[in-house]
């Protein structure tokens, strides 16, 4: 199969979970062409059945802003037109699911039929596909996509609640990639965070409002009074100058690090024995699937598709969103004890296998044939 797929190139997880599928599909014998305008963070070619194409944007006078939409549409004809491919896989409403039917349109005109599908992650609906300014155009490319995923039911059920959907919704979860995310703690890097044995905690994100950061710094002060601790905070964002700051007002900065952006998060998991997540909203929570594969517990809100993820005193707990008090409280009993704390650890690798590539992946082939057959099925004689 030829699977073409559209993804913003970032660190986010819409771009993390579309490169891995990407990277998964091309181990699998699949030829994948990622389409976008920088190459993906976590895209490595050591597939040969993996292809990237640069989407172009040139400035013109005329332009206040480039017109991406339109570049992509034309560099997915293109594509299409010359490496034959079978379906379009894109990732994210706006701008992706509108340039993908657009490209659909111009191409059937050169009688090429293919079809797409539309995943959505969570912010493409729950921020910006709520705004009046977008969400004609977001309710119009859901509907026209031949295929639409969602992370999660929650987020399902939210796409459904908020626009007037006539597209089948088919819930397809975030997925790990136990190869990667399951690495022996290096004890060298570890010894060097926390060199009297201390407990680490980590929370990974962009810094937005969103996640709650100024949350997982308050959550930590509480545990650090009754636990000797360590906290990573690994990302950047708008939220960072804040956070440190707070550090510093609540004069806890000698026991948390501020990393930056890192592509080998896993190796810093690895070492870590809590994750914090108090976001006001996630899809999925891929984040934490990330942490649970190395062996480390959660606590987050219960937030969003978070229950459907987090196994409520099994892998982890959940609080009610901004309860700092509360997920300091819980984050204490699964840190206090040794013997409670590698339970929880071995508990998070456990249900993190329900969510294996290996399973996952299959899920998508099989929605891709479907979709195909159907398209097949519809063109003319």
């Amino acid at each position: 199969m030829k699977i073409g797929i559209v993804c913003y190139p970032t660190f986010g997880g819409s771009g993390v979970v579309a490169t891995e599928l990407g990277k998964a599909l091309a181990d699998e014998g699949h030829q994948v062409h990622f389409i976008t305008y920088s190459q993906p963070a976590r895209l490595d070619f050591f597939s040969a059945n993996l292809y990237y194409h640069e989407v172009s944007v040139r400035d013109y006078p005329l332009f206040d802003y480039a017109p991406y939409e339109s570049a992509l549409a034309s560099k997915l004809v293109d594509v299409v037109r010359f490496e034959k491919l079978d379906i379009l896989h894109v990732h994210y409403a706006i701008p992706h699911a509108s340039a993908a039917f657009m490209a659909k349109q111009i191409l059937e005109t050169y009688g090429i039929f293919i079809p797409f599908v539309t995943t959505l992650h969570g912010t493409d609906i729950t921020l910006v596909g709520k705004d009046p300014t977008y969400k004609p155009v977001v309710t119009f490319s859901i509907n026209k996509s031949d295929g639409v995923t969602t992370v999660s039911n929650d987020l399902k059920e939210d796409t459904n609640n908020h626009f007037d959907i006539t597209n089948e919704i088919r819930v397809i979860p975030n997925f790990i990639d136990f190869s990667r995310f399951s690495l022996k703690p290096k004890d060298h890097f570890k010894k060097a965070i926390a060199p009297n044995n201390e407990r680490i905690l980590i929370h990974t994100s962009n810094f937005r409002k969103v996640k709650r950061t100024a949350d997982v710094i308050k959550m930590f002060r509480l545990i650090l009074n009754k636990i000797p601790s360590k906290l990573l905070m690994v990302g950047d964002g708008p939220d960072r100058a804040n956070n440190e700051q707070l550090c510093r007002d609540l004069g806890i900065c000698d026991h948390v690090r501020f990393l930056g952006k890192q592509d080998a998060v896993e190796e810093i998991l690895s070492v870590a024995d809590l994750f914090l997540m108090p976001s006001e909203t996630e899809s999925f929570g891929l984040a934490a699937l990330e942490a649970m594969a190395c062996k480390v517990p959660i606590i987050t809100s219960n937030a969003g598709g978070l229950p459907e993820l987090n196994v409520n005193g099994f892998c982890g707990y959940m609080s009610n969103v901004g309860d700092v008090d509360d997920m300091a409280k819980k984050a204490i009993m699964i840190l206090e004890n040794d013997e409670v704390l590698n339970t929880f650890k071995e508990n998070a690798f456990k249900r993190a296998q329900d969510f294996d590539l290996k399973k996952i992946l299959p899920l998508y082939v099989d929605y891709y044939n479907d979709i195909i057959a159907k398209n097949l099925a519809l063109q003319p004689a």
